[in-house]
């Protein structure tokens, strides 16, 4: 096996294969969780709007595949009852994992309060085994000490994972967020994982990432439970070098 296919074949089960376009359809989700196993193996999840939490889950059928959803996204700015609601009917409908954007331009606007708020209902609402993942939207941070006081933060209220970016914005993951992410993961104390998110779309941004990760956590870090990677067309290249 070429380096190259060890990548790739590592990258596999780390990904959640996602669409969040503004057009998606019942039929582009069922096509997505229908690649979701591939003659290599299977992602770790799929990432859908709430409202096709039920179709992915009467698509993915008995498969160990995981369902991830997105709620107060990709604003940040929706209310937190409404959040919480969203988040619990997307739980009965069948999502494992909730991927929650972290109101960063309350955070931008010093009230770190309502942020908490936030994910403190939405932590409530989705208690384990049900993951919470906390997007803390760093394209949209002025720096790297932002971004490290909103993962704390997010870590704080008993996030699982802390992830970059909704892919909605003009930019998305980097490798300077990520390292500055992981650092406060090191430091924390507590089991958490990390998910680079957005514009990863080759094997050398994969490559990229992941060695980030085994030099700030160890080699031994990184599995589906600690990392992830957000991405549609990374599934492409993947397979595409595998096959």
């Amino acid at each position: 096996m070429t380096d190259r296919a060890s990548i790739a074949r590592r990258a596999l089960g780390l990904l959640d294969l996602t669409d969040l376009s503004d057009s998606c359809s019942v039929a582009e989700v069922e096509t997505l969780c229908g690649r979701a196993a591939t003659p290599h193996g299977a992602v770790a999840a799929i990432c859908v709007w709430p409202r096709f939490v039920s179709t992915a889950k009467a698509a993915l059928g008995p498969s160990k595949v995981r369902i991830a959803t997105v709620v107060n996204f990709p604003s940040g700015d929706e209310g937190i009852d409404d959040v919480v609601r969203e988040t619990r009917r997307a739980i009965d409908d069948g999502a494992d994992e909730i991927d929650v954007v972290l109101p960063y331009r309350s955070m931008l606007a010093g009230d770190e309060e309502r942020a908490r708020s936030m994910l403190t209902a939405v932590r409530h609402a989705a208690p384990a085994p049900v993951l919470v993942k906390v997007i803390l939207e760093t394209g949209e941070l002025p720096d790297s000490a932002t971004i490290a006081k909103c993962a704390r933060l997010a870590i704080s209220c008993g996030a699982d994972f802390i992830k970059t970016s909704t892919g909605k914005t003009a930019v998305s993951a980097t490798t300077a967020a990520v390292d500055v992410m992981l650092d406060v993961i090191a430091h924390s104390g507590r089991r958490v994982g990390i998910k680079p998110s957005g514009g990863i779309r080759t094997l050398d941004d994969a490559a990229t990432y992941l060695a980030s990760a085994d030099r700030i956590m160890g080699t031994q870090w990184v599995d589906a439970s600690t990392f992830r990677f957000g991405a549609s067309g990374l599934l492409d290249a993947i397979l595409k070098e595998l096959s």
